[in-house]
């Protein structure tokens, strides 16, 4: 974490706050959730806005590494701040997050060789977010988080003072007054005895804000302050500090029959056809958000038929990455009553993988998956969320990637606070995940199945077959982009120029240590015959092995092989 106060909104000031925004959302995170009411009683606000910051700053931090001399710019930090928010995003109140920080970037990022901007920039940066985000949605409500970025823009513009720590503070302090007034803009909020969490998780990005320029930590918005007070189901009312979940109190809040699927997906599509799109969802359902721009968005829509919606999408172009959310029968939302407890499962394995057919395959055998494309490894909180989704008393977690293992060890420790029992088997590709998904056996007792499973992982040899995308120094010699690359067990082993001969050479140095069983994962790119060609050269040259052939999707690498 970089030191504060910092003078200038540079690019370190923008990695410093998106870390001190993550801590803040982190520690308000469960209470966030608690008074979550509005538009959806789900409980899942502060979770979703950690899961987007996350996301905001694992691209902020790539940028910097990226820097062996020196630093980025402060342009270069702010789109991958607002890059990261955008491919991140969860829920409505992460989607306007998102949008609220493209729109700060968006003017930060103007003079692209800047090193800094000062208070005024700050306070155009403020305004430009605040209306860029009421622009994304197609039905703007006061009472929400708009209500309070707006606010938060107002008061920086009246703010005394040009320097950045003046800005900030008076924008806090903005959107801290607006948020308290909250419940009397919206009903279904008064009637919870709640503020709007969405608003509230802004309050802590604004206090992180204030902190990078000062070094003074704001007063904290707990849980007491939060609620409104007086309301009759406030935590102050219910005679001890723990707070109750808000969508538990107000079961007679929320109208029923509203729409019972949530739907989110990232977008490659052209202005003119996310024009048509949001027109289509806006008929469909309600709490419609879209954000991004340059050819990449982020779609968000309530609705009954998630099949149209995603269908919509499809006719505006390539959208990826999609997330449908039922509401459930029983669900506050679609009922107006209380959401039936669901009993837990007694084991369950989360397993990251690398393409929409492995997904498929691992759900086959009863996992819940973590999609991972190329360039955009998961973020812890997208595990905890997959295993609190799993909903089960053990869980068995494979990070199926050397560079995951921190990732998944933090996510593992976070849910062990809660309760649920986590082993984290080190699998370092998804053929060893396979492998170990294979003896899975939930009937076993925990420690043997995890030692079962780990077994068979350890067992497998993996390797992949890639292209090459600039010049670098090897293992095996230096290669040049374009080459083919063929990786055994992470490291460079074959330097060639055909996909199939380079495969067929790496598969004969893994089969020449011995092996009964060979798994070929393909990648959408690999040769239309490769899979034909490396099971015949098995067959002839390898008496008594066998091969098993699995399409992987886009999973960035034109072919993984597993020898078992």
């Amino acid at each position: 974490m970089a030191q504060v106060p910092q003078t200038f909104f540079d690019a370190l000031a923008v990695r410093t706050w998106c870390g001190l925004a993550l801590e803040s959302l982190g520690r308000a995170r469960e209470e966030i959730d608690a008074i979550n009411v509005y538009p959806v009683a789900d409980g899942d606000t502060g979770t979703n806005l950690y899961l987007t910051v996350e996301s905001a700053v694992a691209a902020v931090e790539a940028v910097f590494t990226a820097y062996d001399v020196g630093r980025p710019t402060l342009a270069d930090a702010v789109r991958a701040m607002a890059h990261g928010a955008l491919i991140g995003a969860r829920g409505n109140s992460g989607t306007i997050l998102a949008q609220l920080l493209r729109g700060m970037a968006q003017v930060l990022a103007t003079d692209g060789e800047t090193a800094h901007t000062d208070g005024p920039g700050l306070r155009l940066a403020l305004r430009h977010a605040a209306d860029s985000a009421r622009q994304a949605v197609a039905h703007p409500v006061e009472g929400t988080v708009l209500t309070v970025a707006s606010a938060a823009a107002d008061a920086a513009g009246g703010a005394e003072g040009d320097d950045c720590g003046a800005v900030a503070r008076a924008a806090y302090e903005g959107a801290r007054a607006a948020l308290a007034a909250t419940p009397g803009q919206l009903a279904v909020l008064e009637r919870a005895g709640v503020v709007d969490a969405g608003g509230r998780g802004l309050v802590a990005v604004l206090g992180a804000l204030v902190e990078t320029f000062t070094g003074e930590t704001v007063a904290a918005v707990s849980g007491v302050h939060a609620r409104v007070e007086g309301a009759p189901h406030s935590a102050a009312a219910a005679g001890d500090g723990a707070p109750l979940g808000a969508a538990e109190e107000c079961a007679d809040v929320l109208q029923a029959g509203g729409p019972a699927f949530e739907v989110i997906y990232l977008l490659e599509a052209d202005d003119a056809a996310v024009a048509r799109l949001r027109e289509r969802l806006d008929t469909l359902g309600d709490s419609l958000v879209v954000v991004g721009g340059d050819g990449l968005w982020n779609v968000h829509v309530h609705v009954d038929d998630a099949g149209a919606a995603v269908e919509a999408g499809v006719e505006a172009g390539r959208p990826y990455r999609i997330r449908i959310t039922h509401f459930g029968a029983g669900d506050v939302h679609t009922t107006g009553g209380e959401r039936p407890a669901r009993e837990r499962a007694q084991r369950a394995v989360v397993a990251v993988v690398p393409g929409e057919g492995l997904a498929g395959l691992y759900t086959e055998a009863g996992a819940t998956t973590v999609l991972a494309r190329p360039g955009e490894p998961p973020a812890s909180g997208e595990l905890v969320e997959a295993v609190r989704r799993a909903h089960a008393r053990e869980v068995v977690l494979l990070p199926n990637d050397a560079e995951l293992r921190h990732t998944a060890a933090a996510a593992a420790e976070q849910v062990r606070t809660e309760g649920i029992r986590v082993a984290l088997i080190p699998t370092r590709s998804a053929v060893q995940g396979i492998a170990a998904l294979a003896v899975h056996e939930p009937e076993r007792r925990f420690d043997e199945d995890v030692v079962s499973m780990t077994s068979a992982a350890g067992a497998t040899r993996y390797a992949e077959v890639a292209v090459a995308e600039r010049q670098s120094w090897t293992m095996a010699g230096i290669c040049q982009a374009g080459d083919v690359l063929g990786l055994i067990d992470g490291d460079v082993a074959v330097i060639g120029s055909d996909v199939t001969a380079t495969a067929e050479t790496v598969l004969d140095r893994m089969l020449s240590a011995g092996g009964e069983l060979v798994t070929l994962v393909l990648g959408d790119e690999a040769p239309e015959a490769i899979a034909e060609h490396l099971e015949a050269r098995v067959r002839e040259s390898y008496l008594a092995v066998d091969t098993v052939v699995y399409r992987g999707g886009r999973q960035g690498a034109l072919l993984l092989i597993g020898v078992e």
